[in-house]
This record gives C-alpha cells, sequence and structure tokens, in this order.
C-alpha cells in the first residue's frame, strides 16, 4: 500500500508538473499577496475606527467630569456640601474611566502605527513582487517562444513531427508503388502476365521486330553511302534490287550499253 501510494503521488507530481504553468502561479500568488495587503488595510482602518471612537467617549467623559465640577462649585458656594460631595464622587469615578479609556486609546494607537509600518512594509514587498513577476513571465515567454523555434527548426515538435510523419508515409506510399509497377513491367516483358489490352509481345516477336529494325536500318545506309560515292545507276539498282527478293534483272543489266570511242587523231 506505501509502494501503490508513492506512486501515485509521483504520477500525480509529474501530471501537475506538466500542468502548471509558472505565470499562472504567480499571478496566484501576486492576487493572495494583494488580498492579505487589502485586509492589514482593513486592520489599520478597523484600528483608527476603534481610535477614533475612544477618543469621542473620552471627550464625553471630560467635558462631563468638567460639569460636575462646575456644579460641586457652585453647591459648595451655595452652602451645600452635600450636593458638593456628591459631585465631586461621580467625577471622581469618571476620571477612572477616563484614565482606562486614555489607556485603551494609547494601546489602540500603538496598535494603529505597527500596523500602518507593516502594511507599508508589505506594499513595497508587494510592489517589489510584482517587479520581479513581471521580469520572470517575461523571461519565461522569451525562453518558451526560443525553444519552439528551436524544436520547430530541428523538426522534434509535435506540429512539425506530425507533418515528418505524414511525408515520411507518404514518400513510403510512393517508393512503394514505384516498386510494384517496376515489377509488373518485368513480368510482363518475361511473360508471366499477359497483357490482357493485346499490344504486348512475346520474345520471340520482338527478336524479328528488332532484326528487320536492323536490316532496313543497314539498306538504307548502303543506299546513301552508293549515292554520296556518286556510284553508277546498276550498283544503286543492286542496292535496291537486295531489298525485293526474286525480282529479275532489268533490261538495263542484261544488255550492256553501247558507249561510243572517239579516235586521236
Amino acid at each position: 500500500m506505501k509502494r501503490m501510494g508513492m506512486i501515485f503521488r509521483a504520477k500525480a507530481n509529474k501530471a501537475l508538473d506538466r500542468a502548471e504553468d509558472p505565470r499562472e502561479t504567480l499571478d496566484y500568488s501576486y492576487q493572495k499577496q494583494l488580498e492579505l495587503l487589502q485586509k492589514v488595510r482593513r486592520g489599520v482602518a478597523d484600528v483608527a475606527t476603534s481610535r477614533k471612537r475612544l477618543e469621542l467617549q473620552l471627550n464625553q467623559l471630560q467635558s462631563q467630569s468638567g460639569k460636575l465640577e462646575d456644579q460641586g462649585r457652585k453647591a459648595l458656594a451655595l452652602g451645600r456640601e452635600d450636593l458638593a460631595r456628591e459631585a465631586l464622587s461621580r467625577r471622581a469615578a469618571l476620571q477612572q474611566q477616563v484614565t482606562d479609556l486614555e489607556t485603551q486609546h494609547a494601546t489602540l494607537q500603538g496598535e494603529e502605527e505597527k500596523l500602518t509600518l507593516a502594511a507599508q512594509r508589505l506594499q513595497a514587498k508587494v510592489d517589489a513582487f510584482r517587479t520581479k513577476k513581471e521580469t520572470i513571465k517575461a523571461t519565461y515567454t522569451a525562453a518558451q517562444a526560443q525553444t519552439r523555434i528551436g524544436e520547430a527548426f530541428s523538426g522534434i515538435s509535435e506540429e512539425m513531427g506530425d507533418v515528418g510523419l505524414a511525408i515520411q508515409r507518404a514518400e513510403d506510399k510512393t517508393a512503394q508503388l514505384q516498386a510494384r509497377a517496376g515489377a509488373i513491367d518485368e513480368l510482363l516483358a518475361s511473360g508471366a502476365l499477359d497483357d490482357q489490352s493485346g499490344m504486348h509481345k512475346d520474345d520471340i516477336q520482338a527478336e524479328l521486330d528488332r532484326l528487320s529494325g536492323g536490316t532496313d536500318v543497314e539498306l538504307e545506309l548502303q543506299r546513301m553511302k552508293a549515292e554520296l560515292a556518286g556510284g553508277s545507276t546498276a550498283d544503286r539498282q543492286a542496292i535496291e534490287g537486295g531489298q525485293g527478293q526474286g525480282q529479275a534483272p532489268s533490261q538495263s543489266q542484261q544488255q550492256p550499253q553501247d558507249t561510243p570511242r572517239f579516235d586521236k587523231q
């Protein structure tokens, strides 16, 4: 079970690592810091509100204390010592409340100063983190683009890999078709396959056609040589007579021509 749990955690960690985008993580961290900063500011505002409320209560108590002091002084002037004593007693109770409120006010004021300083420091850290975050995001984006360009040039990217596989399959099919066409031609030439169109010739017919074509070429070549050399008509007729077998010799060949003779004087 421990091994299965470790394998599951390793698989999950690898899957999360592939799915994680550092830029999104940085943005999320920055958002959480902003929320924390907002809470600190809200705390400072709450402490300042409480301090202000204590200040109002202190002002009211001090006003009542001064009023009781005046009332006691007037009662004493009128000879009402009992009223004056009661007024001073109430004033003493109010003074105790004033003392307690002043202590609380001092405490709240100290907390407000601490929170204000903490908010300022946190604001500075958030600003520094934002600058660093943008720098890291820009660097990551540039590195990612450079990696994709390099993969595209080297052909190891997923898209270019698919294109390379398609080209390889096309080349393989082309080579297979070429090999099949060549094999069919060889089989037709050897007579292993019959040509259904009737255009195919066997080996004997092909050899006869070749010999006939070669004889015609040789006869034509001899005739052209005779014409260029200025041969006699008999020679040309002999050459031409060789083309038709069983032809009788012409009259010019049977009877010699009379050639005039000139005597020298």
